[in-house]
């Protein structure tokens, strides 16, 4: 596995020697990596299916986005991480069980088969619940 998207070293490393791709970012970001990874795997001959595209995230589900932003702040105060510093991350899907699945199905659609889900301590027992017993049969059944 390589993780990251660099268009002119990484990407081209990718299309080269990986077995499993791991991108974080917007959908239209991932996107445009996509195609530049196909172009790159074009030069070197090799076919872009060959290659498992994994999405990284840091998820925090509950029943309400405004609930799952409370449950995020203070994830980032115990974990010392000033939410200034962070609160454009992209990576982080905070909200409820049926707008991460959101996220998902848009990276599904370009070719992202696969979520690594990276938690904060204290470990989220709640979203880490539903991310199994709601977001993947969501994704699963669309």
């Amino acid at each position: 596995m390589i993780g990251g998207s660099g268009e002119r070293k990484t990407l081209r490393t990718v299309a080269r020697y990986a077995d499993l791709w791991n991108a974080m970012g917007e959908v239209d970001v991932l996107r445009h990596k996509v195609e530049v990874l196909r172009r790159h795997c074009d030069e070197v001959g090799r076919d872009p299916g060959e290659i498992e595209f994994t999405a990284g995230c840091k998820p925090i589900l509950r029943d309400t986005e405004a609930e799952a932003r409370r449950v995020w702040g203070a994830q980032m105060e115990h974990n010392r991480t000033p939410v200034a510093n962070v609160i454009d991350d992209d990576t982080f899907w905070v909200g409820t069980p049926e707008q991460v699945a959101g996220e998902m199905r848009a990276r599904r659609d370009i070719g992202f088969g696969t979520f690594i889900a990276e938690m904060a301590a204290p470990y989220d027992e709640e979203t880490l619940e539903r991310s199994i017993g709601e977001v993947k049969p969501m994704v699963d059944a669309a």
